[in-house]
């Protein structure tokens, strides 16, 4: 989990940085990409806008017949907002290997988010469980502002009903699972270790299962509801341009740097409707890296355990922040974006995939599912409903097996818009993802080498075994099969301080701060 949050933890803050750079641009009378007469736009830039109401704002103007007639005609439109991402913003090179120059102002702007993250860091959950509390409610104020607006436009309705309508054809695709699969990992969380890591900062008796159920529930209607300010905006901008809402539709970072500031071109005030989105997706993204990097400050510090990094972690943080921002140099280059999306591919999505089925068997068939069950019981009060026992046991575990199955099954290599990747990024890619996965075996053969034992069998069966310690780590909660048969004593390691002296005290704001209109996977 813990290399997981590394790569996404680098690149991630990558996205904020570009979001912070539109969001930069945006300060502006006339946004930069609603024209085609600018210095870097190529003669293939077909506007939506009239250029000759470039002296008059930014107020939509009607389209030309003989240019609504060519986008209508072809389906290589090249539009400003995707030369101004492409020829401007990236200097997008030919080729994943040719790195060309780094981008200084993305650069500038990956400084700013990272000196963001370790500012509202500084303090550890004590800082960023106040600022939790700004960055995970304002975007729904965003949101609701850019939904209000998007269904008084004109073709709103067409957009949302695009959005609303299935696909039926897609249902037997693998990708498409794979993709709801991974989606609904990035939104909640699961197997990147942040959950872990913030709820060990959690009372002993919180009610876990109403904040799960609460999270769940909230994370998936705040997808829905972010479906429908996004595709009411597309809906008209592809009324104003005649053609059908799937030809001005996007994903990934085309969606949020292309589509939708396109998009954002054809309102009134546009400057302000763009403020107020990439601004939301800087907060969108600030809520994630919070976790990311928690989770791994929190990781060494707890394994050191030590008094001297306890009392540092602020050099921690301050050394895992600046680690990260170095590690994102290259991502700043004009080969940066394909580097992006290979990590966005292969090092954290697979990787989660397999981590997740191997925690579901590991925890319900290793460790046993009745321990488990004993466990929840003694912290909530209750034992687990019936559902949820039998979604651990059985369905969760084949669910993601079957996805994972299938996906192999229907590979097919990473590609950004026409550039085929080749095959030895494909191969670094993989490496990525089996980066992660292979600490789990590695480390399940050191455990089996470590372990006493005369024989192979007897030495995994007592590798399986929890350890003496194992249990609560207050005395006071050590009920049940955990409570000390004798009067502890230093050399039983029944510590009445936890190894965290904050986890005791301070309960968890939230669990990765992140909401979704994430594709990005904002």
């Amino acid at each position: 989990m813990m290399v997981v949050s590394t790569y996404i933890g680098i690149y991630y803050n990558v996205v904020i940085c570009i979001a912070f750079y539109y969001f930069f641009s945006s300060m502006t009378h006339v946004l930069p990409w609603a024209y085609c007469n600018n210095p870097w736009n190529s003669p293939d830039c077909a506007g939506v806008l009239d250029a000759s109401n470039l002296t008059n704002g930014s107020q939509p103007a009607t389209l030309p017949s003989n240019l609504s007639h060519l986008l209508n005609r072809t389906l290589q439109r090249t539009s400003p907002s995707e030369e101004y991402w492409r020829l401007y913003v990236l200097k997008l090179s030919n080729d994943i290997g040719n790195f060309g120059e780094v981008r200084l102002p993305l650069l500038g702007c990956l400084g700013v988010s990272w000196v963001v993250v370790f500012l509202c860091l500084i303090r550890g959950v004590k800082s960023s469980g106040k600022v939790v509390y700004f960055t995970a409610t304002f975007p729904y104020v965003v949101l609701t502002i850019l939904f209000v607006r998007g269904v008084t436009l004109e073709g709103a309705f067409t957009g949302i009903m695009y959005y609303l309508t299935p696909q039926w054809d897609k249902i037997l695709e693998a990708k498409v699972w794979g993709d709801a699969a991974s989606q609904i990992f990035y939104s909640l969380g699961c197997a990147w270790g942040g959950l872990i890591t913030m709820a060990s900062y959690n009372k002993f008796h919180n009610n876990c299962y109403r904040d799960s159920v609460i999270i769940s529930i909230t994370n998936c209607a705040t997808s829905v509801y972010a479906g429908f300010v996004i595709f009411s905006i597309l809906g008209f901008m592809a009324n104003h341009l005649g053609v059908d809402v799937s030809r001005v539709a996007d994903h990934g970072p085309g969606l949020a740097f292309v589509a939708y500031p396109e998009a954002l071109t054809l309102l009134p005030i546009s400057p302000l409707w763009s403020l107020l989105f990439f601004f939301m997706l800087i907060l969108l993204g600030l809520g994630t890296q919070f976790c990311l990097l928690e989770t791994l400050v929190t990781a060494i510090v707890d394994e050191v355990g030590n008094e001297w990094i306890l009392q540092k972690k602020t050099y921690v943080t301050l050394g895992v922040a600046v680690a990260g921002f170095l590690l994102g140099i290259p991502l700043t280059s004009q080969a940066g974006i394909y580097w992006l999306l290979l990590m966005d591919n292969y090092a954290a999505s697979f990787s989660l995939v397999v981590i997740s089925c191997i925690m579901c068997v590991s925890i319900m068939y290793i460790y046993g599912h009745r321990n488990y069950f004993q466990d929840i019981q003694m912290m909530l009060g209750f034992p687990p409903p019936f559902f949820f026992q039998i979604c651990w046991r059985f369905v969760s575990p084949a669910i993601i097996f079957f996805i994972l199955i299938f996906t192999v099954i229907q590979y097919r290599p990473i590609t950004y818009n026409h550039y085929q990747y080749p095959g030895w990024a494909v191969a670094i890619g993989f490496l990525m993802a089996l980066s992660s996965v292979i600490c789990i075996p590695l480390y399940a053969l050191f455990q089996l080498c470590r372990t006493d034992g005369d024989t192979l069998l007897q030495r995994l069966k007592n590798a399986t075994k929890p350890s003496r310690d194992w249990g609560p780590a207050l005395l006071e909660h050590r009920t049940g099969r955990y409570a000390p048969t004798i009067p502890p004593s230093p050399e039983d390691g029944l510590e009445v301080q936890p190894l965290h002296p904050d986890k005791a005290q301070i309960p968890v704001v939230g669990s990765n701060g992140s909401s979704r209109l994430q594709d990005s996977r904002i």
